[in-house]
């Protein structure tokens, strides 16, 4: 935690929270009738507005020129400006189309704007009731200063952090900062110099929300030096690492790009002092080598294919903010998951109900009145109910009737407009049969004592059969020390066993449930009002519910599949240990887990931290700053990490993760600026199918790269012999590059489309620094390069020994190289499975059209008279195309035969 401000008055640094209200007044320099506006001027003066610093974010240029910062488009645009001094303009304008289109979709598709901090900024309330001269005045909220005195009421927003000082019947909704269910009762007395940020109940923080109540409270911090504010900075302080796939890229390209140099180089002085080549001719050589062994579309096709990965992410309910972590999340180890809302339903549900010698089991999640009643496994029905569970039959009639909260249907989603645990009572009575609106219009509220914290429960007065009945709900340890007897299973009353009932309380706090006690006492006909002594004794209680936020059915699946793919779910949530560990269990994370809570990782240094989150698959009651470090110690223990959360307590860690996960629906702006990834349907599950269109990503970018480096292997090394053995050079630059910029492209492309493997989601993740290039695809593209290589420099020699012209043999060793690709491509889609499959032969139908386009561009590379002036082609006799097919279909033999011979090595190894 932050070290508190210092007080004004030098007194000892103690938190606000753990100072009395009378000695934060005196530490503050303050009055319980507020400071005097002369104070409040020379204040803000000294301390500034009430507002967060502002970043300025980078503009479109500096993005712009970002996409160009790429090692490959480096050597591409120096050739670029080589040939354009040495006057050949076609090469020139091809390479630099090359570059421009790269740079293009590189920004249009990623378009980083980090908002995050402008999110923050918006959850400052702009006004509040301030006491200044013993006056109330309504000020702009960036005019408060520290020692302001604020009156706040039922559906403020906090305009700053203030510590309590009076305050009645408050609650307040916390969820954005902490993750709580629900919202907390508050109260003005001292806690804890440690206790979470929470448990601290004398505090309210900037930018949560008052549900209940009326209090005065003392600003005690404004603009950076609140807790959003610290976040706010937090955000400023956490640097995004790089992605895995960028990482192996621009390992891949560093060594590529000084391969390609140093090949380049000494073939240039190979030519020109051993074969004494002509100094412009050598270089065009050289020129044409870099060219063709650097594969131009890699950073396009790399771009598209994590593209179309958005796009069908974006179905499943996954909306990707930035381009690189849709492979991201296909390389996760481990997903840290926020409890409320993501792997909960964020809906309270009561799961049970305990009566004098009955439990009640209550089916069903959420606020839909969906689910049946079971007492010993077998269903009640609603009209056996008070037949079969008299003291239930009660106990739903105060559940309905002891009730300020209301439930209505939209589109047949429940929504509720009141306190969630209440919710969770309108729901099961309902699940009973009852009619809580109706109900409440035949059974008429004559008088009420509203839920206040200091006697933690609420009860109403209404008609009852020939009197009138009090109904009294509120925390089982206050409702117990006020009933003298309990209705039995039979309806009848008996003498209050309360050691039995603590035993039961006990055990549903066990269980992860919040519990509340229902209890009732009759009175004579007439009564019209309830005063405390009323009900401070006497009272029959009916039973106790077991309230919880279940999990949600999907999640649960979705905790099993990541499981089975090898990947941890780690929970980190604001909410208690009892309650997160209960739930990890329900979801299959594995029984009797212990929560590891926020105190206990306070006292952790990096290293204990980094053992911990080893083996810890709970962490409860945790700060923004905990979060923030688990991410980070996670990542030290080289782990790919996927964040998820909602609140602004998790924007700092969204964006500190290899992927940050915001929640669309329930989300608070700040977290979704900071997510890679927001789920338009805050479902842990979503997550789950997310991961499996990654793993799909890379798996397409795999055989991308198996397809194109070859080509531009086979490339290369034909021009390399050609200037080693002193011979024409079978292509040239500007036909190497539309071989690499239009069919090899389009061919590739296709490849992006290809749909997800049936195993994917159970392998294992692959290891974070497994390259790019395995042994097996090292093996594959220098094999294919040599296959190439023989292809390309055999049809060039064989059309030269037929007598055709040089730019005629050059065109036969285009279309060769081209048509090599095609079949080539037919067989990459599998890298290790038959390619002599019906499925295999006829492709998908993107393939058939790829090549059909391909066929077509080719047809007019050869025979179109402008192209033939700008590539220096030929047209070729239909017997010339014939052979050229023949070597297609040769390479895609040879690859068979080796894909069967590698599958028996690896049955033999076997």
């Amino acid at each position: 935690m932050a070290d508190p401000p210092p007080a004004l008055d030098g007194a000892s640094p103690l938190p606000w929270h753990a100072r009395s209200a009378d000695d934060t007044l005196r530490a503050l320099q303050s009055r319980l009738h507020g400071l005097s506006v002369a104070e409040a001027k020379e204040r803000l003066e000294r301390y500034g507005p009430n507002r967060l610093a502002e970043v300025e974010p980078p503009g479109v240029l500096v993005r712009l020129l970002r996409q160009f910062d790429n090692l490959l488009l480096y050597v591409l645009m120096a050739a670029a400006v080589v040939t354009a001094l040495m006057g050949h303009w076609v090469d020139t304008g091809v390479i630099l189309a090359v570059v421009v289109l790269n740079a293009v979709i590189g920004f249009v598709q990623e378009g980083k704007a980090e908002r995050a901090l402008q999110a923050i900024r918006h959850l400052l309330s702009p006004h509040a009731v301030v006491l200044r001269d013993g006056h109330q005045h309504d000020v702009d909220a960036a005019e408060l200063v520290p020692g302001d005195v604020v009156l706040l009421a039922s559906g403020d927003s906090l305009p700053a952090d203030v510590r309590l000082l009076q305050a009645r019947n408050l609650r307040v909704d916390e969820a954005a900062l902490t993750g709580e269910s629900v919202p907390v009762d508050k109260r003005v007395d001292p806690v804890a110099e440690d206790a979470a940020i929470g448990d601290r109940l004398c505090m309210g923080y900037a930018g949560t929300l008052v549900t209940q109540g009326q209090a005065r409270a003392v600003v005690v911090a404004t603009g950076n030096a609140t807790e959003i504010g610290r976040i706010g900075k937090m955000l400023e302080s956490v640097e995004q690492g790089t992605t895995p796939l960028l990482a192996k890229m621009a390992g891949f390209g560093r060594t590529l790009t000084f391969v390609i140099l140093a090949a380049a180089a000494a073939l240039f002085a190979f030519g020109l002092l051993v074969r004494g080549m002509p100094a412009v001719e050598v270089f065009m050589a050289a020129v044409g080598l870099a060219v063709a062994a650097i594969p131009e579309g890699l950073p396009a096709i790399m771009t598209i294919t994590l593209a179309i990965g958005v796009q069908r992410m974006a179905q499943r309910h996954a909306v990707i903010r930035r381009l690189p972590a849709v492979e991201t999340l296909g390389s996760v180890t481990v997903i840290c998951s926020d409890k409320t809302g993501t792997l909960t339903r964020n809906e309270m549900t009561v799961q049970q109900v305990v009566c004098a010698g009955q439990t009640v089991d209550v089916e069903g999640a959420g606020y839909a009145p969906e689910g049946a009643l079971k007492l010993d496994g077998a269903v009640l029905e609603p009209a056996a109910l008070a037949e079969r569970a008299p003291a239930l039959a009660a106990l739903v009639e105060v559940a309905a009737l002891c009730n300020d909260a209301s439930l209505h249907e939209a589109d047949g989603r429940w929504t509720l407009a009141g306190d969630p645990t209440e919710g969770a009572l309108l729901t099961l009575a309902m699940k009973a049969g009852l009619n809580p609106a109706e109900l409440k219009v035949e059974r008429e509220r004559p008088d009420v004592i509203p839920f206040e914290s200091e006697h933690r429960f609420m009860a109403t007065l209404h008609a009852a059969d020939g009197g009138t009945v009090a109904l009294v709900k509120g925390a089982p340890e206050r409702v117990l020390a006020m009933c003298a007897t309990e209705l039995d299973a039979q309806g009848r009353e008996q003498p209050l066993d309360a050691a039995r009932w603590h035993a039961e309380i006990e055990a549903q706090a066990r269980a992860g449930r919040r519990v509340l006690a229902l209890a009732r006492r009759p009175f004579p006909a007439g009564k019209e009002d309830l005063d405390h002594p009323d009900v401070a004794q006497g009272l029959t209680l009916l039973g106790l519910v077991g309230i919880i936020d279940p999990p949600r059915e999907e999640a649960i699946e979705a905790v099993a599949q990541c499981t089975a793919a090898g990947i941890r779910v780690v929970m980190i949530t604001g909410d208690h240990g009892v309650t997160a560990s209960a739930i990890a269990a329900q979801l299959g994370m594995g029984e009797g887990l212990q929560a590891v809570t926020g105190p206990e990782l306070e006292a952790m240094d990096d290293a204990t931290m980094r053992e911990v989150v080893r083996t810890t698959r709970v962490f409860a009651r945790a700060s923004p700053e905990h979060k923030l470090r688990l991410v980070r110690a996670l990542k030290a223990n080289g782990e790919i990490v996927a964040m998820t959360g909602d609140g602004v307590n998790d924007a700092p860690a969204l964006k500190q993760a290899d992927v940050g996960v915001a929640m669309g629906m329930k989300g608070t702006e700040a977290a979704k600026q900071a997510g890679a990834v927001v789920l338009a349907d805050d479902n842990f599950a979503s997550i789950a199918h997310a991961v499996e269109e990654g793993r799909t990503v890379y798996d397409n970018l795999k055989k991308t790269v198996t397809f194109l480096l070859p080509i531009n292997g086979g490339e290369s090394m034909a021009l390399l012999v050609a200037v080693l053995a002193g011979v024409a050079l079978p292509i040239l630059p500007a036909q190497i590059l539309w071989v690499n910029m239009v069919s090899s492209v389009a061919l590739a492309m296709v490849l992006a489309f290809e749909p997800t493997e049936p195993d994917v989601m159970r392998r294992p993740p692959r290891a974070p620094d497994e390259p790019l290039l395995s042994r097996f695809l090292v093996w594959r593209i220098v094999f294919v390069s040599a296959l190439f290589l023989g292809g390309i420099f055999g049809m060039h020699e064989w059309a030269l020994a037929q007598g055709a012209s040089v730019e005629a043999a050059r065109t036969v060793a285009v279309n060769t190289l081209v048509c090599m690709e095609v079949f080539y491509l037919f067989s990459v889609r599998y890298l290790k499975a038959p390619s002599f499959t019906w499925q295999g032969v006829k492709g998908t139908p993107r393939v058939l059209a790829a090549v059909a386009g391909v066929f077509v561009l080719q047809l007019a590379f050869t025979y179109a008279p402008f192209m033939q002036t700008l590539f220096r082609t030929e047209a070729l006799a239909l017997a010339t195309g014939a052979a050229i097919v023949a070597v297609g279909v040769a390479l895609l033999v040879v690859l068979e035969l080796e894909k069967t011979l590698l599958r028996r090595l690896g049955a033999l190894r076997a």
